[in-house]
């Protein structure tokens, strides 16, 4: 657990859900790993079966009694509930069982606020904090006045969020001007990766199933690693040498989870987007959780969300050490541990077999009146050798198989 300010105590929750489904069931467990996470000490669960939501107070009005009983003789300081509530929501629960209430979405946004390192990072944190809390000032009002902080409180910082509703607004356009001015930069390092001829592969999967974990056996990355959800939220890129010599470049992201808060997604589309423009896509998968079909179903809605469900991926099932049982994988699938570095071999061949597989080294003549030609080859691929003599410019290159047609009259054996 991460160190408390001397100000902050830990606090003591109760959580509540709505179960209607099994998805549900499973999605109050992870609540409770995401209030560890925040540093909740959790002492009760308290859940209802009903088909839809309480428009006013989340539970019916029967199991809010329940709830208020529950709070006063457990001494509880918080309330979690498993789904996102309206501003109206929070204050009516709040006034009616006189201790805070916060939701799924709060507690997301507030692990986030305790992860974030880089510059970028906490500007996106605070970016999605204040457009969730815009819309709830009147229902949150309690909260907000709170100094002193605690869990769902912390971030953007009090001061700030106690302003009108033009200031935080005005607070929401900065930080995007300055979120824009880092995605162009960052789009003209992809810019440079992609003119470079270095193929990107990102490594994508439920939070805790290992992301950060393998990057570091891979590259000796030294990211930060703890078996907690979203226990890393920066992105990391470092250089990948595979088995024939040939580099990548390896992305570690933002871990995924169910119900991924709207407002998060969205201020994090510029660190999300280099999924998109991947390459090849690992999606590390922890082969011990019982619930790993559905939360392998979570990862691709979200890939799919982000225009990235197409990109070639390979599943990489993970921590096969704790398994009894031996598995073999194919060209799609690798098992692997990479907390004891088992499976690599057959990961990395299985990398450079998909990146590669189109790729084939090629000698071109080029006359030295093809300057259109030459700056083609030039852009699309990854030039080996060049030397120059009385008959034009010669030219060893790695292409695929479009460019290879497209220059056919210019190839020597």
């Amino acid at each position: 657990m991460e160190e408390l300010s001397r100000n902050e105590k830990i606090e003591r929750a109760i959580l509540v859900g709505i179960i209607s489904t099994t998805e549900d069931e499973e999605s109050m467990g992870e609540l409770k790993e995401l209030a560890l996470t925040a540093g909740v000490e959790v002492i009760g669960v308290m859940t209802q079966k009903r088909d839809t939501i309480h428009k006013a107070h989340y539970i019916g009005k029967g199991k809010l009694e329940e709830l208020k009983f529950f709070v006063e003789n457990q001494e509880a300081d918080l309330i979690i509930v498993n789904d996102e509530l309206t501003g109206t929501q929070i204050k009516n629960m709040e006034d009616f069982l006189n201790v805070k209430v916060i939701d799924r979405t709060n507690l997301i946004l507030d692990i986030f606020a305790k992860r974030a390192r880089s510059k970028e990072g906490m500007l996106q944190v605070e970016l999605a904090q204040l457009k969730y809390r815009l819309p709830r000032l009147v229902g949150m009002g309690g909260q907000l006045s709170r100094l002193g902080g605690g869990i769902g409180t912390r971030g953007p910082g009090e001061t700030k969020l106690e302003a009108d509703r033009r200031h935080i607004q005005n607070r929401i356009k900065a930080i995007e001007k300055k979120l824009e001015e880092i995605k162009r930069h960052r789009d003209l390092q992809r810019s440079r990766r992609k003119k470079n001829q270095v193929p990107v592969v990102a490594i994508v999967g439920y939070t805790n199933a290992g992301k950060s974990t393998l990057l570091n056996a891979l590259t000796k990355a030294e990211v930060y690693v703890e078996d907690k959800l979203f226990a890393t939220l920066d992105p990391t890129a470092r250089r990948l040498i595979l088995p024939s010599g040939r580099e990548v470049i390896l992305i570690d992201t933002v871990g995924f989870i169910r119900k991924l808060p709207h407002d998060l997604v969205e201020a994090f589309k510029s660190t999300l987007e280099e999924v998109k423009y991947a390459d090849l896509l690992l999606h590390v998968i922890d082969v011990t959780s019982p619930d790993m079909e559905e939360k392998i179903k979570v990862v691709e809605r979200v890939l799919s969300d982000l225009g990235a469900i197409n990109i070639p991926k390979i599943n990489v099932f993970n921590k096969i050490d704790l398994l009894e049982v031996v598995l073999k994988g194919n060209e799609r699938e690798v098992y692997i541990s990479a907390k004891n570095k088992i499976g690599f071999d057959n990961l990395l061949e299985a990398i450079e077999r998909e990146i590669f597989k189109d790729v084939e080294v090629v000698n071109f003549l080029l006359p030295y009146d093809k300057t259109k030609e030459y700056n083609y080859l030039k852009e699309k691929t990854k030039i080996i050798e060049e030397n120059y003599n009385e008959d034009g410019i010669m030219i060893k290159a790695e292409v695929q198989k479009e460019t290879k047609e497209k220059l056919k009259d210019f190839i020597i054996v």
